[in-house]
């Protein structure tokens, strides 16, 4: 949800952000088919099952090789449980009705950094390419290893690519 969040900041105060970075994320609005998976992880959290949400949604998260990883699926099981049933319902009705941000890629004209798990489903690397090229001399990095949450996933590779950012 990070990435929404700093395409609306930049929408909203594009002379406050000094760099940018997107991590996992997709400058596109929801399509037909994830509405639909959404508001079926709504529905289902609304009935009182939000403990049934994230075993729908860790095997999109992470890569499939640590599906087993029981401190990994704990930490985002736990996260999601800090959230509650009604934080994630608002998250998903907000990422739900987000704007195109693809029009604003060619706005920004700041340091950018698009950082992608090379095995995520949820966002795709052909999806951080096209932030990488609407945006003028954009860096793209790639996670090896890594699906949609590689700050979790390797958080070393993922804290080295930040830094490096930064640094330069």
């Amino acid at each position: 949800m990070g990435g929404y969040v700093a395409f609306e900041v930049f929408r909203q105060a594009s002379e406050r952000v000094e760099r940018i970075a997107f991590l996992d994320t997709s400058s596109r609005p929801d399509n037909a088919k994830m509405r639909v998976r959404r508001q079926d992880l709504i529905n289902l959290a609304k009935r009182g099952n939000f403990k049934g949400v994230s075993p729908q949604l860790i095997p999109l998260f992470i890569h499939p090789d640590r599906a087993e990883d029981t401190v990994l699926t704990g930490i985002i099981t736990a996260m999601a449980l800090d959230i509650g049933a009604d934080g994630f319902v608002r998250q998903q009705m907000a990422i739900s009705a987000r704007v195109d941000s693809a029009p604003t890629l060619a706005q920004i004209d700041c340091p950018a950094l698009v950082v992608v798990g090379e095995h995520d489903i949820l966002t795709p690397p052909e999806l951080a390419e096209e932030i990488t090229a609407g945006i003028k001399g954009a860096t793209l990095e790639y996670i090896a290893g890594a699906a949609h949450l590689p700050t979790l996933e390797e958080p070393a590779a993922t804290n080295e690519v930040l830094k490096a950012w930064l640094r330069s």
